[in-house]
């Protein structure tokens, strides 16, 4: 029935505009429309792609253009999901914590107790942080042939210099997800010690297994004797 009415739209975006259609209206119309929500959604994205280059953002796979949510880790087991508002990227997201309880109560009041806080000129990193009252895990960089990968759980390249930990002692990371849309890395030392923490965390003879802290794919780590 075109021109009379206008064509259906859709797109990779958050949310589709509003079309302003006449019996005079062409399909060049429709598309400079188009260009202009585009333009309106600049300050979407560039929001998400602050949180992604600032965050540890570990969402299993690779987001769309209409994806308006991230989950990010916060440390400890635990992870939050924030849902953005389009329209107004920078204001308060809904959220939803993920992780122990034990620690999503102690979260859940610190946001409801510090979220009036929120300011739309401070970016996502400062005003989490300031909400949760924690300094937040840093986005890990993809590891390079010049760079060596730091540990998705304590956060550096090498373990430090100690005798407890025998052999290991100053070495880099030598443990990666096999999830290829995490590939986080990290010392077996430290994912082992994590995973002794979690209760779901399976042992046969002097293997652990359990998932991972980012993606929740299953993980076995061989345990450090020295430190047994």
């Amino acid at each position: 029935m075109y021109p009379n009415f206008p064509p259906s739209v859709s797109a990779d975006v958050p949310y589709i505009f509003n079309v302003k259609w006449s019996k005079n209206s062409r399909l060049k119309d429709l598309v400079q429309q188009f260009q202009q929500h585009l333009e309106k959604l600049q300050e979407f994205w560039s929001t998400l792609e602050d949180i992604d280059n600032s965050l540890c953002v570990v969402d299993p796979k690779p987001q769309s253009r209409a994806t308006s949510f991230r989950q990010i880790s916060i440390g400890t087991d635990c992870i939050i999901m924030l849902f953005l508002n389009a329209k107004d990227p920078r204001s308060l997201p809904e959220y939803r914590f993920l992780g122990s309880d034990p620690n999503l109560n102690s979260l859940r009041k610190l946001w409801l107790r510090n979220s009036n806080g929120w300011t739309k000129n401070r970016t996502f990193l400062e005003n989490l942080s300031s909400i949760l009252e924690t300094e937040l895990p840093k986005r890990l960089d993809a590891q390079t042939s010049d760079q060596q990968t730091e540990c998705g759980i304590c956060y550096a390249q090498r373990l430090p210099i100690d005798e407890e930990l025998g052999p290991r002692s100053g070495t880099e990371t030598d443990y990666t997800c096999d999830n290829i849309n995490c590939n986080r890395a990290f010392h077996s030392v430290c994912l082992g010690d994590w995973l002794r923490s979690i209760t779901t965390t399976r042992q046969s003879y002097n293997v652990l297994f359990g998932n991972c802290p980012y993606c929740s794919e299953p993980v076995a780590v061989k345990m450090n004797d020295s430190k047994n």
